[in-house]
C-alpha cells in the first residue's frame, strides 16, 4: 500500500474530482393539525374553605364540559394550582381580607368544528378565562418529512445546475447535513391573533351560547440541508 493510498481525500476535491457544496431549502404552508386552549378557573372567598370549595366546583364543571366532547379532545391536562390570601393594606396588624384561588387547564383538540363551540361554552362558565387557540402541527406530522425531501431535491437540482454550467455532471454524494426542519412558531407558544375571553357572574351553561367561527392559522414548515457532491472534470475550454 502506498502513502497516497493511506491519505484521506482532499476536503475540497481535486482537479480530477472537484467538489460542489450547496444548500437546499424548502418552505411549506400547511393546515394545522391541532389547536390548544388554556383554561383558567378562579375563585375568591372571605375564608379559605369557601374559596377552595368554589374552586373545586368550578374546576369540576370545566373538566366535565371539556370531556363531553369525547374524541375531539385529544388531551386535557391540569397545570398550576394556587390559593393565596390577600391581606388588608391598612391597619397595624395583618389581617386576611380575602382568598384567591385558581387552576390552570390545557386542552388539545383536533376537531376544529368543536373548538369554536367549546371555547364559548367555557367562557360562559363562572369566573373562567379562556386563552388561545394556539395552532400547531404534531411533532410526527408528515409535513416535516415532505419539507425535508423537498430541501434535498432542491440541493441536488442546484448542484446539478452548477455542474452543468461548467460542462460537468454530478458523480457522487459526499455529505448531506441536516440543518433542521422546524415550524416558524414553536409548538404550543402563543401566536398573533390569539383569543382571550373571560366570564364573570352567571352560573350554569346556558343553551344557545353563540359559537365562535375560528379560522385555523396556516403553519409554516422549514427545512434546510447542506450537501456536497463530487463532479466529473469540468470543460473549461469554452
Amino acid at each position: 500500500m502506498t502513502t497516497a493510498d493511506t491519505q484521506p481525500a482532499a476536503p475540497y476535491g481535486t482537479p480530477e474530482t472537484p467538489r460542489v457544496a450547496v444548500r437546499g431549502e424548502a418552505r411549506l404552508e400547511v393546515d394545522p393539525e391541532i389547536a390548544r386552549i388554556g383554561i383558567t378557573v378562579s375563585a375568591r372567598g372571605t375564608d379559605r374553605r369557601s374559596a377552595l370549595e368554589d374552586l373545586t366546583r368550578r374546576n369540576a364543571e370545566a373538566v366535565d364540559l371539556v370531556k363531553t366532547y369525547g374524541e375531539a379532545v385529544e388531551k386535557l391536562e391540569t397545570g398550576a394550582f394556587s390559593i393565596a390570601p390577600e391581606l388588608t393594606k391598612r391597619g397595624k396588624g395583618e389581617r386576611v381580607r380575602t382568598y384567591h384561588g385558581s387552576v390552570h387547564l390545557t386542552a388539545e383538540l383536533s376537531d376544529f368544528t368543536a373548538l369554536g363551540e367549546l371555547t364559548t361554552r367555557l367562557a360562559d362558565l363562572e369566573l373562567t378565562r379562556v386563552d388561545g387557540p394556539w395552532w400547531a402541527l404534531r411533532p410526527d406530522s408528515p409535513a416535516h418529512g415532505e419539507a425535508r425531501r423537498q430541501a434535498v431535491r432542491e440541493a441536488v437540482q442546484r448542484a446539478r445546475e452548477y455542474a452543468e454550467a461548467l460542462g460537468a455532471g454530478l458523480a457522487a454524494l459526499v455529505e448531506l447535513a441536516d440543518l433542521g426542519a422546524e415550524r416558524a412558531e414553536a409548538y404550543g407558544m402563543p401566536m398573533a391573533g390569539g383569543m382571550r375571553m373571560a366570564a364573570y357572574g352567571g352560573g350554569a351553561v346556558e343553551e344557545g351560547v353563540p359559537v365562535l367561527n375560528l379560522e385555523p392559522e396556516r403553519q409554516v414548515v422549514l427545512a434546510q440541508v447542506n450537501a456536497r457532491f463530487t463532479m466529473t472534470p469540468p470543460d473549461l475550454s469554452a
